[in-house]
């Protein structure tokens, strides 16, 4: 493999962040997978960071953002992806915070709705377990999953009769 130099890293860094949000651990592999000194990889995200290419904060609000209104996932789901990009505590904490209640209830409802249709159950009971275990793999707090099911699902059951 060619040995990528400081100059030519940050070149394809800032080229890679102007196109969408990275966050600095992604910009970080990319860096030790290229066989980069740890001063140099330094010396770069210092100046990414500068400069504005990187910004966690701004990569946790599209990241949080992206993954509730398209992948359907839960807070808990979204917490535990951004510990694993290495995001800051208090930025993790700050940008879910924003995130209200109602647009976790926006993406759920139909989730479970749907779900509700194509799952075979022999009593209430038995499909409420499953659309819980359901929605809780969806990484969704269990206080949201009952506010949904409590009120929603009977409604469901209502427009098949």
């Amino acid at each position: 493999m060619k040995e990528v130099t400081e100059q030519g890293a940050y070149l394809q860094l800032a080229q890679l962040c102007a196109r969408s949000e990275h966050c600095q651990h992604d910009m970080q592999e990319k860096m030790r997978r290229w066989g980069m000194s740890d001063e140099a990889q330094a010396r770069v995200m210092q100046r990414l960071v500068g400069e504005r290419y990187v910004d966690d904060e701004r990569y946790a609000r599209a990241f949080v953002r992206d993954k509730i209104r398209y992948n359907k996932w839960g807070r808990r789901k979204v917490e535990q992806a951004l510990w694993m990009k290495r995001i800051d505590d208090d930025i993790r904490e700050r940008v879910l915070g924003e995130v209200d209640d109602g647009e976790y209830l926006a993406v759920l409802r139909p989730l479970l709705k749907q779900k509700c249709r194509s799952t075979k159950a022999a009593t209430d009971y038995e499909l409420n377990q499953k659309l819980v275990k359901f929605a809780l793999g969806r990484g969704f707090t269990f206080d949201i999953i009952r506010q949904c099911i409590d009120g929603d699902i009977d409604e469901v059951g209502d427009e098949e009769d």
